[in-house]
């Protein structure tokens, strides 16, 4: 089935929730409008429906390694050359280094395009845009001279190496040996596992992050440091020289994004494989976490985008299949099974989902400009906070949540659903990974009660709870029964959040089991909370674009009806993830190791 970018759902949520023309407003953004804007959108979503989306069952079969040569799904080279050719890949790349410095919350509309067309291709571009901002920030200039034009164009992909067969997330277990040269090299040697991209055909070379230890260093994550280990190695006048010992020995089979090659990478088989320090030694892990924290972000608007894609395909199958007399309905013939009020539950769940996603996702990305281009320090600080504290929430609840939408994609279909060649498995597979790598959900849950919640007091959790009073106020405001209900929902989505913020802060330092064991429960109530929330200001502003006429009806009443399914089916969800984390850690910790 075909992909058609939502893009009046995005261009609705970058101007009314995340505020578009505020963030081009910041320095760095003037040469972008609202109407450049509209074009690039048009622009991509010409190039995802059309290119990128017919590749994605083609993916699915899989490339083939051989000889430590990743050859492609015939068409990936190709779309890959066009998208590159075409600037998709630098858009957010510094202008210094050839990019086009477009602010994150413009790009984050196009990246939601390539991922839900084909979600097992946008993980190159994506992998390659986090890589030159780990070392636009980090490394010598000397590198950046090299490497950040090849990279901002396309032209060198990169990727990111952490995980080893010992090391899964827990990185103080990184075992990669980096040996100094007389020249200032490095000569790195070890394995990596699970290297999203880390072979193929689509680019003359390709620029490995690795993380790996001095002989000297210290234990633990304080003796990480961070490598640039070229797939070929480059000559003084840029061009490229001998083959670099980084191969990779093996792809893995995996459930999902089978169209993306999950490498096993082993450096220095033969001697050792030509790497250079990115900044200074054993600070790489903190180095890796600026590309770390692209990526999850990025993964966040995958949640959303494969969902969007299901959603669509769910769609088009009710509207088609033919099944069954409607309910109340003269009509003794069979009707279109999106006539059925069960299928209709179905579709309005992944709708309300998919556009709280899009809301809160939206809402981080203009948060991340503000934090890193705003005139004023105080605001860029305040920002850098609310990024801090959304990230984990965005990845985590838009994965969870990107689950559950691309299993009732596969239900809408009924027993077609469960078979390959209708397609809606394949978004449900695919889908599978987000909650699992750039770190686990159970990991940013970890991530929100501690390095965000309760380090900073609570501050950015209540400081936004307090903006959800200032919107349930204004809600009540007006004399409307669908915003009384979405009032009604969110309300009490927001009493569940503040006394479950109360809870782990009061626990956190001294029964941190028990915070722990509400951890993922919090991620997914403030989820749930902030999303229900957006929707409601979305609800507002429909209903005041619509007073104000001019507006498109239908639209609008879409908007407001999404938003109260959301605040009564969806946010009461709130409820038991509060009892949850306030009754819930005792039974949670108490049965015995040996009793499991």
């Amino acid at each position: 089935m075909p992909y058609t970018a939502p893009i009046k759902d995005q261009q609705f949520v970058l101007q009314a929730i995340a505020g578009l023309e505020e963030v081009l407003a910041l320095p760095g953004n003037e040469d972008t409008s609202v109407e450049l804007v509209d074009a690039i959108l048009e622009e991509a979503n010409k190039f995802a429906s059309a290119i990128l989306a017919p590749l994605n069952k083609l993916g699915d079969k899989g490339h083939q390694l051989a000889d430590g040569v990743v050859t492609t799904v015939e068409g990936f080279k190709e779309a890959y050359h066009q998208f590159r050719d075409a600037g998709w890949v630098g858009m957010r790349a510094p202008v210094e280094f050839g990019g086009q410095g477009l602010p994150a919350l413009v790009t984050m509309a196009t990246e939601e395009m390539w991922c839900a067309s084909n979600l097992a291709f946008s993980l190159c571009p994506l992998l390659t845009l986090g890589a030159v901002e780990a070392l636009d920030h980090h490394a010598s200039d000397e590198l950046k001279a090299i490497y950040l034009p090849k990279m901002s164009s396309g032209e060198w992909p990169g990727t990111m190496n952490l995980t080893e067969p010992q090391a899964g997330s827990d990185l103080a277990q990184v075992r990669s040996k980096a040996i100094p040269q007389a020249d200032g090299s490095y000569l790195i040697s070890g394995q990596k596992i699970f290297i999203t991209w880390g072979e193929h055909d689509m680019a003359d070379n390709i620029v490995h992050l690795v993380l790996a230890r001095l002989p000297d260093a210290p234990a633990g994550v304080k003796g990480i440091s961070l490598f640039v280990v070229p797939k070929f190695l480059v000559n003084a006048d840029g061009s490229l020289g001998k083959r670099n010992d980084a191969y990779c020995v093996s792809i893995e089979h995996k459930l999902g994004i089978h169209g993306s090659p999950t490498c096993v990478m082993s450096y220095g088989d033969n001697g050792g494989a030509v790497g250079y320090l990115v900044g200074e030694a054993n600070k790489g892990l903190a180095y890796m976490f600026t590309m770390m924290n692209h990526a999850r972000l990025g993964v966040g608007v995958e949640g959303m985008a494969i969902s969007e894609r299901a959603y669509q395909k769910a769609v088009a199958y009710a509207k088609d299949r033919i099944q069954s007399r409607e309910l109340g309905s003269d009509n003794s013939a069979p009707a279109a099974i999106i006539r059925h009020p069960d299928v209709r539950r179905m579709l309005m769940t992944m709708r309300a989902y998919i556009e709280g996603m899009r809301a809160l996702t939206y809402f981080g990305g203009a948060a991340l400009d503000k934090a890193a281009k705003h005139p004023d320090a105080a605001e860029r600080q305040k920002n850098q906070y609310l990024i801090n504290f959304l990230i984990p929430i965005i990845k985590g609840w838009n994965t969870e949540v990107a689950n559950v939408v691309t299993s009732l994609g596969v239900q809408v279909h009924g027993g077609m659903g469960f078979i390959e060649e209708t397609g809606a498995a394949q978004h449900m597979r695919d889908a599978r990974i987000t909650a699992i790598y750039e770190g686990t959900t159970g990991i940013h849950g970890m991530d929100l009660i501690g390095r965000k919640l309760a380090s900073e007091k609570g501050l950015t959790c209540f400081t936004l709870l307090q903006e959800i009073d200032a919107t349930l106020v204004a809600l009540g405001q007006e004399n409307d029964p669908t915003l009384a209900a979405i009032q009604r929902g969110v309300k009490q989505a927001a009493l569940a959040a503040k006394e479950s913020a109360d809870f782990l802060l009061a626990r956190f330092d001294q029964q941190p089991k028990q915070a722990a064991a509400g951890s993922v429960p919090f991620l997914m109530l403030m989820g749930v909370t902030l999303a229900g929330w957006l929707l409601a200001k979305s609800a507002l502003i429909a209903k005041q674009q619509l007073a104000a006429g001019g507006a498109d009806e239908a639209f609008c009443q879409n908007k407001l009806i999404t938003a109260r399914f959301f605040a009564e089916h969806i946010a009461s969800q709130a409820l038991a993830y509060g009892y949850e984390i306030t009754q819930g850690a005792e039974s949670t910790l108490a049965l015995p190791d040996d009793q499991f």
